[in-house]
Protein backbone atom coordinates (compact mmCIF):
# COMPACT_ATOMS: atom_id res chain seq x y z
CA UNK A 1 0.00 0.00 0.00
CA UNK A 2 2.87 2.41 0.94
CA UNK A 3 4.05 1.96 -2.97
CA UNK A 4 1.26 2.80 -4.76
CA UNK A 5 0.87 5.75 -2.05
CA UNK A 6 4.39 7.38 -2.91
CA UNK A 7 4.05 6.74 -7.04
CA UNK A 8 0.40 8.76 -5.95
CA UNK A 9 1.90 11.12 -4.54
CA UNK A 10 4.55 11.61 -6.88
CA UNK A 11 1.97 11.87 -9.48
CA UNK A 12 0.67 15.06 -7.85
CA UNK A 13 -2.46 13.18 -6.40
CA UNK A 14 -3.62 14.23 -2.57
CA UNK A 15 -2.84 11.18 -0.30
CA UNK A 16 -4.76 10.39 3.11
CA UNK A 17 -4.61 6.74 4.64
CA UNK A 18 -4.80 4.90 8.31
CA UNK A 19 -2.38 2.32 9.89
CA UNK A 20 -2.39 0.64 13.13
CA UNK A 21 1.01 1.53 14.16
CA UNK A 22 3.90 4.17 13.78
CA UNK A 23 6.19 3.11 11.18
CA UNK A 24 9.26 3.94 9.21
CA UNK A 25 6.97 4.15 6.38
CA UNK A 26 4.67 5.96 7.30
CA UNK A 27 7.19 8.65 8.69
CA UNK A 28 8.77 8.62 4.85
CA UNK A 29 4.50 9.30 3.44
CA UNK A 30 4.41 12.00 5.52
CA UNK A 31 7.30 14.04 4.56
CA UNK A 32 5.98 13.33 0.94
CA UNK A 33 2.80 14.93 1.54
CA UNK A 34 0.55 11.97 3.08
CA UNK A 35 -1.72 12.73 5.93
CA UNK A 36 -2.06 9.29 7.97
CA UNK A 37 -4.42 8.72 10.66
CA UNK A 38 -3.44 5.88 12.97
CA UNK A 39 -6.19 3.72 13.85
CA UNK A 40 -9.15 2.82 11.33
CA UNK A 41 -11.98 4.90 11.78
CA UNK A 42 -15.25 5.36 9.33
CA UNK A 43 -14.52 9.12 10.51
CA UNK A 44 -11.38 9.33 8.29
CA UNK A 45 -13.56 9.25 5.00
CA UNK A 46 -16.54 11.12 5.91
CA UNK A 47 -16.82 14.11 3.41
CA UNK A 48 -14.81 12.40 0.67
CA UNK A 49 -15.90 13.23 -3.03
CA UNK A 50 -17.77 10.44 -4.63
CA UNK A 51 -16.99 12.11 -8.17
CA UNK A 52 -12.94 12.63 -7.62
CA UNK A 53 -12.00 10.10 -4.59
CA UNK A 54 -11.31 6.30 -4.35
CA UNK A 55 -10.59 4.25 -1.34
CA UNK A 56 -8.12 1.57 -2.03
CA UNK A 57 -7.95 -1.21 0.42
CA UNK A 58 -5.60 -4.16 0.75
CA UNK A 59 -6.87 -7.51 0.55
CA UNK A 60 -5.47 -7.42 4.36
CA UNK A 61 -8.82 -5.34 5.29
CA UNK A 62 -12.00 -7.26 5.74
CA UNK A 63 -15.29 -5.93 4.20
CA UNK A 64 -16.32 -5.31 7.79
CA UNK A 65 -13.74 -2.43 8.55
CA UNK A 66 -15.05 0.70 9.45
CA UNK A 67 -13.88 3.18 6.67
CA UNK A 68 -15.03 0.67 4.20
CA UNK A 69 -18.20 0.79 5.27
CA UNK A 70 -18.19 4.14 5.93
CA UNK A 71 -17.45 4.63 2.22
CA UNK A 72 -19.62 2.44 0.94
CA UNK A 73 -22.24 5.09 2.59
CA UNK A 74 -20.91 7.68 1.27
CA UNK A 75 -20.90 6.64 -1.90
CA UNK A 76 -17.35 6.39 -2.17
CA UNK A 77 -15.61 4.12 -5.08
CA UNK A 78 -13.76 1.25 -3.06
CA UNK A 79 -10.75 -0.48 -4.83
CA UNK A 80 -8.77 -3.14 -4.26
CA UNK A 81 -5.41 -2.50 -4.38
CA UNK A 82 -4.51 -4.79 -7.44
CA UNK A 83 -7.24 -3.24 -9.50
CA UNK A 84 -5.88 0.89 -8.49
CA UNK A 85 -2.08 -0.36 -9.32
CA UNK A 86 -3.17 -1.29 -12.56
CA UNK A 87 -4.80 1.56 -13.65
CA UNK A 88 -1.71 3.47 -12.37
CA UNK A 89 0.68 1.22 -14.91
CA UNK A 90 -1.97 2.51 -17.53
CA UNK A 91 0.09 3.63 -20.60
CA UNK A 92 3.16 1.80 -19.89
CA UNK A 93 5.40 -1.23 -21.32
CA UNK A 94 4.45 -3.05 -17.69
CA UNK A 95 6.22 -6.13 -16.41
CA UNK A 96 4.47 -8.15 -13.77
CA UNK A 97 7.11 -10.60 -11.74
CA UNK A 98 5.26 -13.69 -10.20
CA UNK A 99 5.58 -17.01 -8.97
CA UNK A 100 6.05 -19.01 -5.80
CA UNK A 101 9.20 -17.50 -4.43
CA UNK A 102 11.94 -14.90 -5.97
CA UNK A 103 9.07 -12.78 -6.59
CA UNK A 104 10.90 -9.81 -4.56
CA UNK A 105 14.17 -10.36 -5.61
CA UNK A 106 13.79 -10.86 -9.10
CA UNK A 107 11.99 -7.68 -9.67
CA UNK A 108 14.44 -5.84 -7.34
CA UNK A 109 17.11 -7.35 -9.37
CA UNK A 110 15.06 -6.17 -12.64
CA UNK A 111 14.56 -2.67 -11.73
CA UNK A 112 18.40 -1.79 -10.47
CA UNK A 113 19.38 -3.25 -13.74
CA UNK A 114 17.27 -1.28 -15.90
CA UNK A 115 18.32 1.70 -13.44
CA UNK A 116 21.85 0.91 -14.37
CA UNK A 117 20.78 1.11 -18.22
CA UNK A 118 19.01 5.05 -17.41
CA UNK A 119 16.04 3.82 -18.60
CA UNK A 120 13.92 5.16 -14.76
CA UNK A 121 11.33 2.41 -14.99
CA UNK A 122 8.74 2.75 -12.38
CA UNK A 123 8.25 0.07 -9.67
CA UNK A 124 6.27 -1.29 -7.20
CA UNK A 125 8.01 -4.03 -4.74
CA UNK A 126 6.74 -5.64 -1.95
CA UNK A 127 10.63 -4.74 -0.30
CA UNK A 128 12.64 -1.97 0.16
CA UNK A 129 15.45 -2.21 -2.72
CA UNK A 130 18.73 -1.63 -0.85
CA UNK A 131 20.25 0.38 -4.12
CA UNK A 132 17.42 2.65 -3.76
CA UNK A 133 16.32 2.77 -0.87
CA UNK A 134 13.04 3.06 -1.41
CA UNK A 135 9.58 -0.23 -2.41
CA UNK A 136 8.32 2.40 -5.36
CA UNK A 137 8.99 4.88 -7.75
CA UNK A 138 7.54 6.94 -10.50
CA UNK A 139 10.15 6.92 -12.96
CA UNK A 140 10.73 8.79 -16.05
CA UNK A 141 11.16 6.00 -18.48
CA UNK A 142 8.49 4.24 -20.30
CA UNK A 143 8.90 0.83 -18.33
CA UNK A 144 6.71 -0.27 -15.08
CA UNK A 145 7.87 -2.69 -13.30
CA UNK A 146 5.67 -4.35 -10.40
CA UNK A 147 5.88 -7.70 -8.23
CA UNK A 148 2.88 -9.89 -8.48
CA UNK A 149 1.67 -11.48 -5.64
CA UNK A 150 -0.68 -14.54 -6.15
CA UNK A 151 -1.93 -15.14 -2.58
CA UNK A 152 -5.98 -13.90 -3.25
CA UNK A 153 -5.44 -14.25 -7.41
CA UNK A 154 -5.64 -10.02 -7.55
CA UNK A 155 -2.76 -10.12 -9.53
CA UNK A 156 -4.56 -10.76 -12.85
CA UNK A 157 -5.87 -7.42 -12.51
CA UNK A 158 -2.34 -5.93 -13.80
CA UNK A 159 -2.50 -7.33 -17.84
CA UNK A 160 0.71 -6.72 -18.30
CA UNK A 161 3.28 -5.99 -21.62
CA UNK A 162 5.27 -8.70 -19.82
CA UNK A 163 5.99 -11.15 -17.29
CA UNK A 164 8.33 -13.44 -15.24
CA UNK A 165 7.07 -16.62 -13.78
CA UNK A 166 9.73 -17.89 -11.12
CA UNK A 167 7.85 -20.93 -9.91
CA UNK A 168 4.58 -22.65 -9.04
CA UNK A 169 3.87 -24.55 -6.12
CA UNK A 170 1.12 -25.03 -3.32
CA UNK A 171 1.02 -21.71 -0.93
CA UNK A 172 -1.39 -19.76 0.35
CA UNK A 173 -3.83 -22.65 1.57
CA UNK A 174 -6.18 -19.93 3.03
CA UNK A 175 -7.17 -19.36 -0.26
CA UNK A 176 -6.15 -22.48 -2.55
CA UNK A 177 -7.20 -25.72 -1.37
CA UNK A 178 -4.69 -27.73 -3.65
CA UNK A 179 -1.90 -27.51 -6.22
CA UNK A 180 -5.04 -27.71 -9.27
CA UNK A 181 -6.32 -24.07 -8.07
CA UNK A 182 -2.68 -22.84 -7.84
CA UNK A 183 -2.27 -24.01 -11.43
CA UNK A 184 -5.52 -22.20 -12.62
CA UNK A 185 -4.80 -18.56 -11.24
CA UNK A 186 -1.84 -18.93 -13.18
CA UNK A 187 -3.26 -20.35 -16.50
CA UNK A 188 -5.70 -17.21 -15.92
CA UNK A 189 -3.10 -14.80 -15.22
CA UNK A 190 -1.12 -15.82 -18.63
CA UNK A 191 -4.23 -15.12 -20.64
CA UNK A 192 -4.21 -11.36 -19.39
CA UNK A 193 -0.65 -10.42 -20.72
CA UNK A 194 -1.05 -8.33 -23.86
CA UNK A 195 -1.13 -9.87 -27.23
CA UNK A 196 2.08 -10.53 -28.46
CA UNK A 197 3.67 -9.60 -25.02
CA UNK A 198 7.07 -11.39 -23.15
CA UNK A 199 6.62 -14.26 -20.91
CA UNK A 200 10.08 -15.79 -18.96
CA UNK A 201 9.73 -18.57 -17.65
CA UNK A 202 12.10 -21.49 -15.29
CA UNK A 203 11.82 -24.48 -17.22
CA UNK A 204 13.39 -26.51 -14.33
CA UNK A 205 10.64 -26.01 -12.16
CA UNK A 206 7.82 -29.01 -12.37
CA UNK A 207 5.42 -26.57 -11.89
CA UNK A 208 6.31 -24.48 -14.70
CA UNK A 209 6.34 -27.24 -16.87
CA UNK A 210 2.58 -28.18 -16.42
CA UNK A 211 2.03 -24.80 -17.37
CA UNK A 212 4.44 -24.66 -20.45
CA UNK A 213 1.85 -27.07 -22.50
CA UNK A 214 -1.21 -25.00 -21.47
CA UNK A 215 0.63 -21.50 -22.49
CA UNK A 216 1.66 -22.95 -26.02
CA UNK A 217 -2.00 -24.31 -26.44
CA UNK A 218 -3.93 -20.83 -25.45
CA UNK A 219 -1.23 -17.88 -26.10
CA UNK A 220 1.13 -19.16 -29.52
CA UNK A 221 1.40 -15.12 -29.97
CA UNK A 222 3.64 -14.91 -26.89
CA UNK A 223 7.09 -15.04 -27.34
CA UNK A 224 8.33 -17.58 -24.45
CA UNK A 225 11.70 -17.79 -23.40
CA UNK A 226 12.65 -20.45 -20.69
CA UNK A 227 15.81 -20.16 -18.66
CA UNK A 228 17.18 -22.82 -16.60
CA UNK A 229 20.07 -25.93 -16.28
CA UNK A 230 17.97 -28.37 -18.28
CA UNK A 231 19.20 -28.41 -22.00
CA UNK A 232 15.96 -27.78 -22.54
CA UNK A 233 16.49 -24.62 -21.87
CA UNK A 234 16.05 -21.18 -24.26
CA UNK A 235 18.77 -19.60 -21.95
CA UNK A 236 21.25 -22.38 -19.84
CA UNK A 237 22.93 -21.52 -16.61
CA UNK A 238 26.10 -23.44 -16.31
CA UNK A 239 29.76 -23.09 -14.91
CA UNK A 240 28.07 -22.38 -11.50
CA UNK A 241 30.19 -20.59 -8.58
CA UNK A 242 28.97 -19.87 -5.21
CA UNK A 243 30.94 -18.09 -2.88
CA UNK A 244 30.33 -16.70 0.83
CA UNK A 245 29.46 -13.28 -0.17
CA UNK A 246 28.47 -14.01 -4.02
CA UNK A 247 27.45 -16.07 -6.88
CA UNK A 248 28.59 -16.57 -10.60
CA UNK A 249 27.17 -18.16 -13.51
CA UNK A 250 27.83 -18.13 -17.43
CA UNK A 251 24.77 -17.85 -19.51
CA UNK A 252 24.07 -18.68 -22.99
CA UNK A 253 21.17 -18.27 -25.20
CA UNK A 254 20.54 -21.10 -27.78
CA UNK A 255 24.02 -21.75 -28.31
CA UNK A 256 25.83 -18.40 -28.00
CA UNK A 257 27.48 -16.84 -24.87
CA UNK A 258 25.28 -13.70 -23.47
CA UNK A 259 28.50 -12.92 -20.66
CA UNK A 260 28.78 -14.02 -16.77
CA UNK A 261 26.38 -13.44 -14.14
CA UNK A 262 28.37 -11.81 -11.64
CA UNK A 263 26.13 -11.18 -8.29
CA UNK A 264 27.46 -9.58 -5.10
CA UNK A 265 24.70 -11.75 -2.71
CA UNK A 266 25.36 -15.22 -1.88
CA UNK A 267 22.81 -17.92 -3.06
CA UNK A 268 22.50 -20.19 -5.79
CA UNK A 269 18.79 -19.27 -6.26
CA UNK A 270 19.77 -16.17 -7.14
CA UNK A 271 21.48 -16.73 -10.06
CA UNK A 272 18.48 -17.69 -11.64
CA UNK A 273 16.50 -15.14 -10.75
CA UNK A 274 18.98 -12.46 -11.97
CA UNK A 275 18.70 -14.70 -15.37
CA UNK A 276 14.75 -13.97 -15.39
CA UNK A 277 15.81 -10.55 -14.83
CA UNK A 278 18.40 -10.24 -17.41
CA UNK A 279 16.00 -11.72 -20.30
CA UNK A 280 13.40 -9.31 -19.70
CA UNK A 281 15.67 -6.45 -19.62
CA UNK A 282 17.28 -7.44 -23.46
CA UNK A 283 13.25 -8.19 -24.08
CA UNK A 284 12.90 -4.66 -23.06
CA UNK A 285 15.74 -3.23 -25.32
CA UNK A 286 18.32 -2.67 -22.81
CA UNK A 287 21.72 -3.76 -23.60
CA UNK A 288 22.91 -6.98 -22.48
CA UNK A 289 26.23 -5.88 -21.00
CA UNK A 290 24.80 -2.72 -19.08
CA UNK A 291 22.04 -5.40 -17.67
CA UNK A 292 24.93 -7.66 -16.54
CA UNK A 293 26.80 -4.79 -15.13
CA UNK A 294 23.51 -3.80 -13.29
CA UNK A 295 22.68 -6.74 -12.05
CA UNK A 296 26.77 -6.98 -10.92
CA UNK A 297 25.69 -4.34 -8.62
CA UNK A 298 22.75 -5.32 -6.58
CA UNK A 299 23.15 -5.08 -3.33
CA UNK A 300 19.78 -7.32 -2.10
CA UNK A 301 16.72 -6.52 -0.66
CA UNK A 302 15.44 -5.93 2.77
CA UNK A 303 14.71 -9.14 4.19
CA UNK A 304 16.37 -11.27 1.73
CA UNK A 305 19.08 -12.97 3.37
CA UNK A 306 19.65 -9.62 4.62
CA UNK A 307 22.98 -9.02 7.46
CA UNK A 308 22.13 -7.40 10.32
CA UNK A 309 25.29 -7.19 11.85
CA UNK A 310 28.48 -9.20 12.09
CA UNK A 311 29.80 -9.08 15.86
CA UNK A 312 32.84 -10.60 17.83
CA UNK A 313 32.55 -13.19 15.05
CA UNK A 314 29.00 -14.22 14.86
CA UNK A 315 27.06 -12.95 11.96
CA UNK A 316 23.33 -12.13 12.30
CA UNK A 317 21.00 -12.35 9.21
CA UNK A 318 17.16 -11.58 8.84
CA UNK A 319 15.46 -13.36 6.07
CA UNK A 320 11.55 -13.55 5.31
CA UNK A 321 11.16 -17.07 4.01
CA UNK A 322 8.14 -18.97 5.74
CA UNK A 323 7.40 -21.59 2.98
CA UNK A 324 9.66 -24.61 3.22
CA UNK A 325 11.09 -23.71 -0.21
CA UNK A 326 12.65 -20.86 1.12
CA UNK A 327 13.85 -22.16 3.86
CA UNK A 328 15.53 -24.64 2.20
CA UNK A 329 17.20 -22.13 -0.29
CA UNK A 330 18.02 -19.75 2.36
CA UNK A 331 19.26 -22.47 4.95
CA UNK A 332 21.55 -24.01 1.75
CA UNK A 333 22.82 -20.06 1.36
CA UNK A 334 23.56 -19.67 5.48
CA UNK A 335 25.53 -23.39 5.32
CA UNK A 336 27.80 -22.21 2.34
CA UNK A 337 28.15 -18.85 4.32
CA UNK A 338 29.25 -19.93 7.77
CA UNK A 339 31.61 -22.42 6.59
CA UNK A 340 32.98 -24.37 9.54
CA UNK A 341 30.73 -22.89 11.72
CA UNK A 342 27.09 -23.44 12.84
CA UNK A 343 23.52 -22.24 11.50
CA UNK A 344 21.22 -21.17 14.61
CA UNK A 345 17.60 -20.66 13.40
CA UNK A 346 15.13 -18.79 14.86
CA UNK A 347 11.54 -19.81 13.02
CA UNK A 348 8.25 -18.15 13.57
CA UNK A 349 5.84 -19.92 11.21
CA UNK A 350 3.51 -17.60 9.55
CA UNK A 351 -0.65 -18.38 9.64
CA UNK A 352 -2.38 -21.55 10.75
CA UNK A 353 -3.25 -22.90 7.84
CA UNK A 354 0.36 -23.12 6.23
CA UNK A 355 1.40 -24.16 9.49
CA UNK A 356 -0.88 -27.45 9.41
CA UNK A 357 -0.19 -27.97 5.73
CA UNK A 358 3.56 -27.92 5.62
CA UNK A 359 4.43 -29.11 9.08
CA UNK A 360 6.61 -32.14 7.70
CA UNK A 361 7.94 -30.08 5.47
CA UNK A 362 9.21 -27.71 7.45
CA UNK A 363 10.70 -30.06 9.90
CA UNK A 364 13.04 -31.43 7.22
CA UNK A 365 13.88 -28.20 6.10
CA UNK A 366 14.73 -26.60 9.53
CA UNK A 367 16.56 -29.91 10.41
CA UNK A 368 19.50 -28.64 7.64
CA UNK A 369 20.16 -25.70 10.66
CA UNK A 370 22.25 -26.76 13.80
CA UNK A 371 20.05 -25.74 16.16
CA UNK A 372 16.11 -23.87 15.80
CA UNK A 373 14.39 -22.39 17.76
CA UNK A 374 10.59 -22.56 17.41
CA UNK A 375 8.50 -19.38 18.19
CA UNK A 376 4.56 -19.55 18.25
CA UNK A 377 2.52 -18.90 15.03
CA UNK A 378 2.56 -15.74 13.63
CA UNK A 379 -1.73 -15.69 12.34
CA UNK A 380 -1.98 -12.84 10.43
CA UNK A 381 -5.31 -12.46 9.77
CA UNK A 382 -6.23 -16.04 10.55
CA UNK A 383 -8.09 -17.81 13.47
CA UNK A 384 -6.80 -20.51 15.23
CA UNK A 385 -7.12 -24.01 14.31
CA UNK A 386 -7.28 -26.38 16.85
CA UNK A 387 -4.38 -28.77 17.47
CA UNK A 388 -2.26 -26.47 15.30
CA UNK A 389 1.02 -24.84 16.84
CA UNK A 390 4.41 -25.13 16.61
CA UNK A 391 4.44 -28.01 18.14
CA UNK A 392 3.27 -29.68 15.06
CA UNK A 393 6.52 -29.15 13.89
CA UNK A 394 9.06 -29.75 16.62
CA UNK A 395 7.62 -33.07 17.19
CA UNK A 396 8.69 -33.91 13.71
CA UNK A 397 12.28 -32.39 14.37
CA UNK A 398 15.42 -34.04 15.23
CA UNK A 399 14.76 -33.73 19.23
CA UNK A 400 18.64 -32.73 20.04
CA UNK A 401 18.03 -29.99 17.21
CA UNK A 402 14.95 -28.02 18.18
CA UNK A 403 13.60 -25.98 21.15
CA UNK A 404 10.35 -24.93 21.62
CA UNK A 405 10.51 -21.69 23.22
CA UNK A 406 7.33 -19.09 22.37
CA UNK A 407 9.23 -16.41 24.17
CA UNK A 408 10.84 -14.09 22.35
CA UNK A 409 13.27 -12.65 25.08
CA UNK A 410 13.62 -15.86 25.85
CA UNK A 411 14.48 -17.09 22.58
CA UNK A 412 17.16 -13.34 22.41
CA UNK A 413 18.77 -14.69 25.67
CA UNK A 414 19.28 -17.81 24.83
CA UNK A 415 20.57 -17.69 21.18
CA UNK A 416 23.18 -15.13 22.47
CA UNK A 417 24.39 -17.54 24.97
CA UNK A 418 24.97 -19.79 23.03
CA UNK A 419 26.34 -18.60 19.87
CA UNK A 420 29.72 -18.38 19.52
CA UNK A 421 32.20 -16.84 16.82
CA UNK A 422 32.18 -18.52 13.44
CA UNK A 423 28.08 -18.88 13.75
CA UNK A 424 25.54 -17.27 12.15
CA UNK A 425 22.65 -16.27 14.10
CA UNK A 426 19.41 -16.77 11.68
CA UNK A 427 15.78 -14.80 12.02
CA UNK A 428 13.46 -16.77 9.78
CA UNK A 429 9.80 -15.78 8.85
CA UNK A 430 7.10 -13.23 7.44
CA UNK A 431 5.87 -12.15 10.80
CA UNK A 432 7.47 -9.96 13.75
CA UNK A 433 9.95 -12.47 13.81
CA UNK A 434 12.19 -9.73 12.01
CA UNK A 435 12.43 -7.24 15.21
CA UNK A 436 14.87 -10.31 16.80
CA UNK A 437 17.75 -9.84 14.96
CA UNK A 438 18.72 -5.93 15.53
CA UNK A 439 17.97 -6.35 19.01
CA UNK A 440 20.08 -9.95 19.00
CA UNK A 441 23.01 -8.15 17.14
CA UNK A 442 22.87 -4.90 19.57
CA UNK A 443 23.38 -7.31 22.68
CA UNK A 444 25.85 -9.41 21.39
CA UNK A 445 27.92 -6.20 20.72
CA UNK A 446 26.83 -5.12 24.64
CA UNK A 447 29.65 -6.61 27.50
Amino acid sequence: MSGIAKISLARGADVTGSDLHESGLIDNLKVLGARIFLGHDGANVVGMNPASDIVVRSSAVPESNSEITAARKEGVPVWERAKFLAALMEGYRSVAVAGTHGKTTTTSMLTVALQHCRLDPSFAIGATVRNSGTNAHHGTGDIFIVEADESDGSFTAYKPFGAIITNIELDHVDNFKDIDAIDAIFQKFVLTIASDGFLVLDIDDPGIVRLMSYVKENRPDLKITTYGESSTADVIIDRIFLDQKSSRARVTLRGRVLGEISLSVPGRHNLFNAAAALIMGMNLGASTQELLEGLGIFTGARRRFEIKGAIDGITVVDDYGHHPTEIRATLQTARNYVGAGRVIAIFQPHRFSRTQAFADDFARELNQADRTYLLEIYPASEKPIPGVTSLSIASKMSQEKVIYEPSMPAVIAAVIEEAKPGDLILTLGAGDVSSLAPLIAANIATP
